[in-house]
C-alpha cells in the first residue's frame, strides 16, 4: 500500500494467512451447496449462509460507513437482498463476490445518503449563524489518533467508488480481479481508483496532519 509508505503497514488489519487453493474450493462448495438448498426453500440452510458470511461483510462495512449502528443496519439489507435475489446468483461467481457486490452497492447508496443529510445540517446551520460559514475544526494531536482514525477523517475527501476500490484492496486484501467483478467493471478502472484514492489520502494526511506527514515522507512509487 502507499497511502504513507513508511506507515503503511499500519492501515491494515492483522496479517491472515492466506487460504490455500483447496481450502478456497472447500468454501466455494460448501456456499455452492447452502445456496442451492436456500433455493429450495430450505431457511436453515439460508441461516447457515448468514451465519458464515455476515461477519466479513459487517467488518467491511464498518470501515465503509465508520458508524457501527450504519454497518449492522446495511448488513442486514444486505443479508434481505441476497435472500430476494438468490434466484438471480450465477454460479460461476464466488457467493462471497456476489455478497459483497450487494453490500458494496448499499454502502455507496448508504454514504450518498449521508453525505446529503450533512450537507442539508451544514446549510441550515451556516443559516441560522447568520450567513457566516462554519469554522472549521482544527487538527487532531495525533498522540489522540491512531492510524484508522486519521483514514476515517481523511476518508471523507474520496468518492464512494474511491473509497470502496480503497476499503477492498487495502483492508479486505482483496485483489484486483475480485474488486473488478464485485464493481462490475475493469481492473484498469479499479487500478486508477486506487491510483486517485491514495493520492487524495496522501494530500489529505499532509493537510490534515503535516506533523505525520513529514515524519512518514519517503518512497512515493505508485502501484
Amino acid at each position: 500500500m502507499h497511502l504513507v509508505p513508511s506507515s503503511a503497514a499500519e492501515f491494515r488489519s492483522r496479517p491472515v494467512p492466506a487460504p490455500s487453493s483447496e481450502e478456497v474450493l472447500a468454501e466455494r462448495l460448501r456456499d455452492s451447496a447452502l445456496v442451492a438448498r436456500a433455493r429450495q426453500g430450505d431457511m436453515e440452510g439460508f441461516a447457515e449462509l448468514v451465519r458464515r458470511r455476515s461477519p466479513g461483510v459487517l467488518a467491511f462495512l464498518r470501515r465503509m460507513l465508520v458508524d457501527l449502528e450504519d454497518a449492522r443496519d446495511v448488513t442486514q439489507l444486505t443479508f434481505v437482498r441476497v435472500w430476494e435475489n438468490l434466484h438471480r446468483y450465477d454460479p460461476s461467481w464466488a457467493f462471497s463476490t456476489w455478497v459483497f457486490r450487494i453490500a458494496s452497492n448499499l454502502a455507496i447508496d448508504a454514504l450518498r445518503s449521508r453525505r446529503t443529510r450533512e450537507r442539508t445540517l451544514a446549510e441550515n446551520f451556516r443559516l441560522l449563524r447568520g450567513g457566516r460559514g462554519v469554522e472549521p475544526d482544527g487538527p487532531l494531536g495525533l498522540e489522540r489518533v491512531d492510524i484508522r482514525r486519521i483514514f476515517e477523517v481523511c476518508a471523507a475527501a474520496l468518492s464512494e467508488k474511491q473509497r470502496l476500490v480503497f476499503v477492498l484492496r487495502e483492508f479486505e486484501e482483496r485483489e484486483n480481479r475480485e474488486i473488478a467483478g464485485i464493481l462490475d467493471c475493469r481492473e484498469s478502472t479499479v487500478r486508477n481508483h486506487l491510483f486517485q484514492a491514495r493520492r487524495i489520502l496522501r494530500d489529505e494526511i499532509r493537510r490534515r496532519y503535516p506533523e505525520f506527514a513529514r515524519s512518514a515522507r519517503g518512497g512515493e512509487g505508485e502501484p
